[in-house]
């Protein structure tokens, strides 16, 4: 069996209790930090809370070396880990099939998510976003321009009304998280500084949701990561509201977005 869990947002008490059940019944458990990362935890604390040694892959560890990870669930009970959730924005759908290409039964252990907890924390009605984005470091895409990417999918959830989520980009080899003040300096260049909300931290006990234009934001301040950004389209008037209260924005930039 192979059962993927995915541990939350925060730290090491963020996993439902049926992720923490599959993780202490477990003969093995692997784990990967490289497309997220619990904020609040270290490998050290999770194995300390959970009572198990946990080994740690890199990408190619997981994704072009997993022989060794499949032949043990064969006949054990392995548990692979991410931050988040394990089948979305870190999804690992081709491990579960190479998984079901060799006869091994898999299970899903559902983790709460950035999306779930950008709408929550904000107020935005998740079934007003649109498709999400992610921001890279400029070095990773050789260019300081914004990715043609990146715009599409702002620019058609706008011209749709519908709310935008940005991942901010992740650097774990080099522990480096992109922060919300540079991704807000970029993308103002190309929004005519647009309202945008930061959330920091989700999960955690002190979160922070802060809503301004994005040239305000550029020179903002919001702690350790992780960072987000979303940029809201049409607001209903429960949202306005919601924005001006838990994140304290601009009368007059949410009258521009209410219809």
């Amino acid at each position: 069996m192979l059962t993927f869990v995915g541990l939350g947002l925060y730290d090491e008490r963020s996993v439902t209790v049926a992720g923490r059940d599959a993780i202490r019944s477990a003969d093995r458990v692997v784990a990967e930090f490289y497309t997220s990362k619990l904020a609040g935890a270290t490998v050290d604390d999770l194995e300390t809370y959970h009572d198990t040694e946990i080994e740690v892959r890199d990408r190619a560890g997981v994704e072009q070396t997993p022989d060794d990870i499949l032949d043990d669930a064969v006949e054990s009970d392995v548990v692979f880990l991410t931050a988040g959730d394990t089948m979305i924005s870190t999804t690992h759908t081709d491990l579960r099939l190479r998984a079901h290409d060799r006869g091994i039964d898999t299970r899903v252990v559902h983790g709460t998510t950035a999306q779930a907890a950008a709408s929550a924390l904000t107020g935005l009605q998740n079934y007003r976003f649109g498709k999400a984005t992610t921001l890279p470091f400029e070095r990773s895409h050789a260019g300081d321009a914004l990715p043609g990417s990146v715009i599409e999918t702002i620019d058609d959830n706008r011209d749709r009304g519908l709310h935008t989520l940005v991942f901010l980009d992740i650097d774990a080899e080099n522990d480096d998280y992109m922060r919300a003040d540079e991704a807000a300096t970029r993308l103002a260049a190309a929004y005519d500084d647009v309202l945008a909300v930061v959330v920091a931290r989700a999960g955690s006990p002190d979160p922070v949701v802060r809503a301004g234009r994005l040239s305000a934001l550029s020179e903002g301040s919001f702690g350790d990561p992780l960072h987000l950004l979303v940029i809201p389209g049409d607001l209903h008037l429960m949202e306005r509201d919601a924005l001006a209260e838990l994140g304290d924005a601009p009368t007059e930039s949410l009258e521009e977005l209410v219809v």
